[in-house]
């Protein structure tokens, strides 16, 4: 009987048959990504990477790296990563409890640069990635995420690994090292939500998911049990009820899992704990039309794990911010949108400590609750105006999910939010390409636009 490991190696070995509809869908998770690491590239997360590692970077290499210069593929990888989840704007994925897109992504541009790999075999790949962080997820889903574990370092370390071992050329007992590698290189804590190390572990989860395929082409080997056996991933990092895996049901499955469940974008540039209850205030502000003066109180019902990562009542800074339901609340309330510009050090510093986020309230289900209704509880809101107006709503999905997916509209404004440092004409044109990027044969133009400089400081390091 196959193990879990090499069930989905055995999967991912015999990829090449994927459906438009999930070619297409992971075309627009690949233009999602590279427009956060455009906009993250010079924040102080990417930033500090980037000197930590000056040494490494320099004019040659095989792979091109965010915010300029070139190296080897997993400082690459480590580097653009980290920008790519710096702003918490990249896309999140139930499946895997990660920020899925912001670890795959990077990685496979590192890796195809140097393999010389089209844009073909950028989008397969990153489609057998995606894949194999939903298998590897579905046996910890979602205790191992409740626990503290941040699913995106760890999760998305071994699912990533899938992806570029197969980006490579690896076959089945290839891809199999190195899933059984990266195990072992999977960490993150969600303790450090709402600091800079929050990124780096997607920057960690890439270059580590690189150099276990590097290591597995050449031969290094492990345990294949180490997901399900004895002292392995389940028993560590399972959490207070891991499922486990079915290995008869991973090498059954046809449909991809972008086709049935999806990748989510960001509407917002902050923790995705909050979005269910900022498009509730959205809604109701355009239906209802109120503004800060309005309001009396808002409460608010979120899951546990959500609760927990939302720390930061009255932020200090913008990564707190990020992690705040009362700033992103209160925001959005004052606004009518969140944008980037609401999470820099100027914006917290002047609303972070505004009245109506004394005004706002959050609490979670019980753990029985959870435990009854599994992850089919909606967020809940009850919105009170001081003319005693009460508003109560709930809501399943975001903004951005299959069930409220983005339009082309809304995929366009977000990504030139991402790309305000670039010239109207290059986002333009970028983003032209990318459209089209399974027919670029030289796909080495998008670490040249990485490369680029900013024509604004705002988002540089210290500054937001």
């Amino acid at each position: 009987m196959l193990t879990v490991i090499e069930s989905i190696a055995e999967w991912s070995a015999t990829r090449d048959d994927f459906s438009d509809l999930a070619r297409e869908r992971a075309r627009h998770a690949i233009i999602d990504t590279i427009g956060c690491m455009i906009a993250g590239r010079c924040d102080f997360s990417t930033q500090a990477v980037r000197a930590a590692f000056t040494s490494s970077i320099g004019k040659s290499g095989a792979a091109y790296v965010a915010g300029g210069g070139r190296a080897n593929p997993a400082i690459a990888a480590l580097v653009g990563a980290t920008a790519a989840h710096a702003l918490d704007y990249d896309d999140n994925f139930k499946p895997g409890m990660s920020h899925a897109s912001a670890v795959l992504v990077p990685a496979l541009l590192a890796v195809a640069e140097a393999e010389k790999a089209n844009g073909r075999r950028l989008v397969d790949s990153y489609l057998v990635g995606l894949q194999a962080q939903a298998f590897a997820g579905a046996g910890v889903y979602p205790s191992h995420y409740t626990a503290g574990w941040h699913a995106t370092s760890t999760i998305g370390c071994i699912g990533t690994a899938a992806a570029v071992a197969w980006l490579k050329g690896l076959d089945a007992e290839g891809i199999a090292r190195a899933l059984s590698i990266a195990v072992s290189m999977a960490a993150g804590t969600k303790g450090q939500f709402g600091t800079p190390i929050k990124p780096l572990h997607a920057g960690f989860a890439a270059r580590n998911a690189v150099e276990a395929a590097e290591l597995a082409a050449a031969g290094m080997t492990g345990r294949l049990d180490i997901l399900e056996g004895e002292q392995g991933f389940l028993e560590l990092f399972g959490g207070f009820d891991p499922k486990g895996w079915d290995t008869s049901r991973i090498l059954a499955t046809s449909a991809h899992v972008i086709e049935t469940v999806g990748v989510m974008p960001k509407r917002h540039p902050c923790c995705g704990s909050t979005h269910l209850v900022v498009d509730m205030i959205l809604d109701l502000k355009e239906k209802v039309g109120f503004g800060p003066s309005d309001v009396a109180s808002v409460e608010t019902l979120v899951g546990i794990a959500n609760q927990r990562n939302l720390a930061y009542p009255e932020p200090d800074d913008e990564m707190e911010a990020r992690f705040s339901m009362q700033y992103c609340v209160s925001r959005a309330i004052a606004k009518g949108r969140l944008d980037l510009s609401d999470f820099t050090l100027g914006a917290v510093s002047e609303h972070g400590r505004d009245d109506l986020l004394r005004r706002i309230a959050m609490r979670s289900y019980s753990q029985g609750e959870e435990s009854a209704e599994g992850d089919s509880l909606p967020h809940r809101l009850v919105l009170r105006l001081t003319d005693g107006r009460v508003f109560e709503s709930e809501r399943k999905y975001a903004k951005g999910t299959i069930s409220d997916p983005f339009t082309a509209m809304d995929r366009t404004a977000k990504f030139h939010d991402c790309c305000s440092d670039l010239s109207h004409i290059q986002a333009v044109e970028l983003l032209g390409r990318l459209e089209n990027v399974e027919w670029e044969g030289d796909i080495s133009f998008i670490g040249q636009v990485l490369q680029a400089e900013t024509r604004t400081a705002g988002r540089m390091a210290g500054a937001g």
